[in-house]
């Protein structure tokens, strides 16, 4: 029979502590609804394990490695410590490299890897070159997968577990332009360009405008300011120059909607629209206040929590299913969608539930679809 994992330790503090993710001047930061949408992940799916899970029953020890820092990753770190509690892992710790670099994430892996850990959940610093190590790790017997963000194949990653990020933003551009009203002039600020998703989400914004009929032109695209400083400086300086020419906005990585959020905030300009993605409260805020038309929500904590849990399944004797529901993209046959959605306005006071159904439901029948155990 099913079995409740008590969640006591997490209940008491998780409403209580601060959680920065990221702060600076616009306040990036985990908010107390957040957290409460952790919280309900994790206590919600407790209800699911099995009486075979036993805290500390398991040796896994997984390493939660992203490319370098970046707050849409810092749920990782909760994620595994849930992971741990919730099944039985040994360890599941959030580990990042100092800086955006690949010799530096490959070395803190190899660092890792040297103290005792024994699967590894990892961001790509690269979409080609990240597949040495992963290669490496394999032949040790280090199970792997790719988190948030996809290797291209042949690759020894068991898998990829991410948003479908051409989709997410392909269906965000729709939004936008039916908000605009199926015209006008839009501009895209996006990722890092060493992030493998930020090509699929440019060549997704694109195909978007191109289905709307000639009615909706592309007039910038700002890439690589997926930090604090850049996008600051470069939407800021656009916004000056242009912000009379642009009808809409697109923000496909999470810095850029936070400053794009602020600006259209601080200008008190209704008429620019903008769909932006990730669930920063600054963002969240413009969305209440009719500054921004909606967000395209992903799911990092289901992505870490799910990851852990089939790592330590693979450990244990599983293996992926010849039959297995993968979905392809342009980079991997083996892909999984942790799940998107929109939200606006009318719906944005209760995104907490569209993202713990998501996250749910596919813990709730992953073994049964993907696993021979």
């Amino acid at each position: 029979p099913t079995k409740i994992i008590a969640m006591t330790t997490m209940a008491v503090d998780i409403f209580t502590m601060e959680h920065a993710l990221y702060q600076n001047k616009v306040g990036i930061y985990i908010s107390e609804e957040n957290m409460k949408f952790l919280f309900s992940i994790v206590a919600s799916s407790a209800m699911l394990l099995s009486s075979s899970v036993i805290a500390g029953s398991s040796d896994t020890k997984v390493a939660l490695v992203p490319g370098g820092p970046h707050p849409y990753f810092a749920a990782w770190e909760r994620a595994g410590q849930d992971a741990v509690k919730d099944f039985g892992l040994g360890k599941a710790d959030y580990k990042v490299p100092a800086e955006w670099d690949l010799s530096q994430q490959n070395e803190l892996i190899e660092s890792l890897v040297g103290k005792g850990y024994n699967a590894v959940l990892v961001f790509p610093g690269d979409a080609v070159g990240t597949n040495k190590i992963l290669g490496e790790l394999d032949d040790a017997g280090i199970p792997t997968a790719a988190l948030a963000g996809c290797v291209e194949q042949p690759t020894m990653a068991k898998m990829c577990f991410g948003t479908d990020t051409g989709y997410s933003a392909y269906l965000g551009t729709k939004q936008l332009i039916k908000s605009m009203g199926g015209k006008g002039k839009i501009a895209h600020f996006t990722g890092f360009l060493v992030d493998p998703n930020t090509t699929l989400r440019i060549k997704a914004v694109e195909k978007a405008v191109g289905e709307a009929g000639g009615g909706v032109e592309i007039i910038q695209v700002i890439a690589d300011i997926d930090a604090y400083e850049p996008a600051d400086e470069k939407i800021n300086a656009f916004m000056a120059a242009q912000g009379g020419e642009v009808d809409g906005i697109v923000t496909t990585a999470w810095v850029p909607a936070v400053v794009a959020s602020q600006a259209l905030t601080n200008m008190g300009d209704k008429r620019i629209k903008m769909v932006g993605i990730d669930h920063d409260e600054v963002v969240l805020k413009a969305i209440k206040d009719g500054y921004v038309h909606g967000t395209m929500l992903q799911n990092p904590y289901g992505q870490g929590y799910i990851g852990s849990y089939v790592m330590d399944k693979i450990r244990g004797g599983c293996t992926f299913k010849s039959n297995a529901p993968w979905k392809s993209t342009a980079q991997t046959n083996q892909f999984i969608d942790s799940g998107t959605v929109f939200v606006d306005i009318s719906d944005v006071d209760t995104y907490v539930d569209a993202m713990r159904n998501i996250s749910l439901d596919i813990l709730k029948t992953f073994e049964g679809d993907f696993l021979d155990c």
